[in-house]
């Protein structure tokens, strides 16, 4: 029963390979499989929601402090759906994005970019959220 409740709550349990799961109960959904981050995607195009992609990596310092950045930020604005991409897992996904340096966090509505924050720069990031969500 423990398993079916990690399932659940995202926590663990299956490989996690073919479903997305939210971290640590917020807003932040991370993709294992690129099959999946597509459908997902594609799915977001006819949206007008800000969606705001964290493209990191596991030894990257910078990405580890933004990390919980990044979880206050989902739990504020439940309005934006966060995504994290590992650059060296989804490897296509990053190169899709032109993604040169971590962390980098692209902000998009309707499947399309409409800015990003390179670096650890919250204030930035906060600011171009704010920006972009009021244009729902």
């Amino acid at each position: 029963m423990g398993g079916i409740l990690s399932n659940i709550f995202g926590a663990g349990g299956s490989d996690g390979q073919d479903s997305p799961h939210s971290e640590s109960a917020t807003n932040v959904m991370s993709f294992h499989s690129s099959a999946r981050w597509q459908l997902h995607f594609d799915s977001c195009k006819t949206s007008s929601q800000l969606m705001v992609i964290d493209f990191a990596a596991s030894w990257c310092g910078p990405c580890k402090i933004m990390e919980p950045e990044l979880r206050k930020m989902a739990s504020t604005y439940s309005d934006v759906q966060f995504v994290k991409i590992d650059v060296d897992e989804l490897s296509d996904v990053a190169q899709e994005f032109q993604v040169q340096a971590m962390p980098t966090f692209v902000l998009v509505k309707g499947g399309k970019e409409v800015e990003r924050e390179i670096g650890a720069r919250k204030d930035e990031l906060l600011k171009k959220i704010e920006k972009h969500r009021a244009q729902q």
